[in-house]
């Protein structure tokens, strides 16, 4: 719908439209976003009113149209910041506004370091908590450009312009947004990520306000979590480290462990081996929790069993799995192929599989098809 009047922000320079309600005695319409169609302001409705030409009230979502109001008052304050820590190359290439978080990309040639974004993150805030009035400026487009006022990424401009000022030392932008009335009512500004999106172009995301609350809420409720799996440890960082050392020594010893069995497995396997049709087969069942170890197992079987064909299906980790190793020799002169064949044994055990012609390797869900896996397997060499 268009309305002869409207409140309601359209969609522009990243930021996105405002939604709200149309409401009048009779009924109460939801807009659900608005937008700008050549230079006419359209609001999206969940449906259409019964009177069309009923007067309304129309009330814009005044808690997202401020979220969102933050969220573009930081993203100035943020442009300014990158400028003074990076250098004056940096210039908006595109941007998203809205009442969760904000997205800047700029040029810039290298990845921001910790202290590069640290140091960006410091001076927004305190540019926030210095609580600067917000200077809002309609004036001729040659004026604007002699105040220094940046233009922003994709944007055509009149011959009257809207700047925003955040200081005049500090940030000076045209811009047809909405703002806070002073950088106060941002709270708190706090980085996210910063990423590659192009060539010479990086991306930052960043949350302000309410989203910022959520954040250390978030990340003291895991401080508190970890306290309490630490049983109160004072040092949880310390707690943390001595874990993951503990961890990395048992996960050698294990290796150091499974490696033996694999050792002794190999051993097993070797004395149940049959010598036929000018090949030794090795088809059996086996339970082992480490698929690496069954994996190098079974390429030293290839090299060590002169004409290998090894079929080894079982239970790994709790599932069913089958592995196959074949000489090169036999790949040549049977044309037999490791991946077709493990395609149709994987079937047995409601799986699927594959690999390259002397090894695959397959996984499934029915464990009691073990048993037909052998079968078919032996099958194949009488």
């Amino acid at each position: 719908m268009v309305l002869r009047t409207t409140p309601f922000y359209a969609e522009s320079g990243g930021q996105v439209g405002d939604t709200g309600t149309l409401e009048n005695i009779n009924e109460r319409l939801m807009i659900t976003d608005t937008k700008k169609e050549n230079g006419v302001i359209i609001h999206y409705c969940d449906r259409l009113p019964d009177n069309l030409e009923a007067t309304f009230i129309a009330k814009v979502n005044a808690l997202k149209r401020q979220l969102t109001s933050n969220n573009h008052s930081a993203t100035h304050l943020m442009h300014a910041a990158l400028r003074e820590v990076l250098g004056k190359h940096v210039e908006q290439k595109g941007s998203l506004v809205n009442d969760e978080h904000l997205r800047f990309d700029f040029s810039h040639f290298a990845k921001m370091t910790p202290e590069e974004l640290q140091h960006i993150e410091k001076l927004v805030n305190t540019k926030i908590r210095q609580n600067i009035t917000c200077a809002i400026e309609a004036m001729a487009i040659e004026d604007a450009k002699k105040t220094g006022a940046m233009a922003l990424f994709g944007e055509k401009y009149g011959d009257i312009v809207r700047v925003i000022t955040f200081d005049k030392n500090y940030s000076v932008e045209l811009c047809g947004g909405t703002h806070v009335k002073a950088t106060g009512e941002i709270g708190f500004f706090k980085l996210q990520s910063e990423s590659a999106v192009a060539a010479g172009i990086r991306r930052i995301e960043a949350i302000t306000s309410l989203k910022v609350e959520d954040f250390f809420d978030q990340q003291l409720q895991t401080i508190d979590t970890l306290k309490t799996i630490l049983k109160g440890s004072k040092d949880i960082v310390k707690s943390v480290n001595d874990l993951v050392e503990q961890n990395t020594a048992l996960q050698k010893e294990l290796q150091h462990i499974m490696h033996e069995k694999a050792r002794e497995l190999k051993k097993i396997l070797l004395t149940k081996a049959q010598h036929q049709q000018g090949l030794t087969s090795i088809i059996e069942r086996v339970n082992f929790n480490s698929p690496e170890e069954l994996k190098n197992m079974l390429f030293e079987l290839k090299n060590e069993v002169a004409n290998c064909f090894a079929v080894l299906a079982g239970e790994v980790n709790g599932k069913p799995s089958i592995s196959i190793v074949i000489s090169d020799n036999l790949v040549k002169e049977k044309n037999w192929n490791a991946g077709h064949i493990i395609r149709e044994l994987a079937k047995e055990i409601n799986g699927g599989g594959g690999g390259q012609a002397f090894y695959a390797q397959a996984g499934g869900t029915h464990l009691e098809g073990i048993e037909n896996v052998l079968i078919k397997a032996k099958a194949l060499i009488v």
